[in-house]
């Protein structure tokens, strides 16, 4: 599910047309697991064009590419959390690493052994029809274990996972991921303009969330940098945290970007210099955040 937004992965690349929650503490059922797993089936076949991969997704890619990049060394094992089409685990097999790709969706794995394929990485990258909520049944030890575009925004149970990830993961190993935060300014201000308080207010819900994508739903968790980082804390160190499209729009208003590209680049440029300062770098369409494994 690379990523709702990837849930904005991708929710963050398709408005959404439905939006209702769920109480805070009520755990997602089997039933809404599959509805997300049949949203993103729904847009496996074109979700790497421009339905999942436009200029402002391109541009917030390149972030976590260079993170794990300069995180890990050239060689490392990599675990890839909601794969989606497999475009981060190609770009990290032509980078040396090798991947394990996973995704939910079993037509997003397939979208990616096809990629593998034509791109004839298959002795570096290994899909797996694998959710987040399923990561008991991995075995084997990673360097590394990185996640694009919020697919943990879907995971029924956070804590669960980040108590696989410390099972999986190598002592000092990095965790990165992208993330959907609760404050996006440009999405505050979008739809608020235009009358639309309640769908304004949509990452402030304390519970699961119903969003819309093509005629299906994905149900999608917001977090703050720290509510996030809390399920983590028993096993991992936080290293860092910072904004991703603070500036720049988000991905779902690339028709804005494409109208006014000059000005937003000059926005994007204030993204990579203040993205990171306190106050900032909790904000934005995602954050991405670093962990260590003690």
């Amino acid at each position: 599910m690379d990523g709702q937004h990837k849930l904005e992965t991708e929710v963050h690349a398709l408005p959404a047309r439905n939006v209702h929650q769920r109480g805070r503490n009520a755990p997602l059922d089997e039933a809404q697991l599959l509805d997300t797993q049949r949203a993103f089936d729904s847009v496996a076949a074109d979700y790497d064009g421009p339905r999942g991969n436009n200029e402002l997704i391109q541009r917030m890619r390149l972030t976590l590419w260079d993170t794990v990049h300069s995180q890990l060394p050239a060689g490392a094992r990599l675990l890839d959390l909601g794969c989606g089409t497999g475009i981060d685990a190609l770009e990290f097999a032509r980078r040396g690493f090798h991947v394990v790709a996973t995704d939910w969706s079993p037509q997003m794995v397939e979208r990616t052994r096809s990629r593998v394929a034509a791109a004839a990485l298959g002795s570096r990258v290994t899909a797996a029809h694998l959710g987040v909520q399923q990561l008991d049944q991995l075995d084997g030890k990673f360097d590394g274990i990185y996640s694009n575009f919020g697919p943990l925004n879907c995971a029924p149970d956070l804590r669960a996972v980040a108590d696989e990830c410390a099972r999986l993961l190598r002592p000092g190993g990095r965790l990165v991921f992208s993330v959907m935060g609760r404050i996006c300014p440009w999405e505050l201000g979008h739809y608020a303009l235009r009358g639309r308080f309640k769908r304004a207010g949509v990452r402030a819900a304390r519970g699961a969330t119903a969003v819309g994508m093509n005629r299906h739903t994905i149900w999608t968790y917001y977090y703050l940098p720290r509510e996030f980082y809390a399920a983590f804390a028993e096993h991992f160190s936080l290293e860092s945290y910072r904004a991703l499209s603070l500036f720049m729009p988000p991905p779902y208003l690339v028709d804005y970007y494409r109208r006014h590209r000059n000005w937003c680049e000059r926005l994007g440029r204030l993204d990579d210099r203040l993205g990171g300062l306190p106050l900032l770098r909790g904000m934005g369409d995602h954050f991405l955040i670093v962990m260590q494994r003690r």
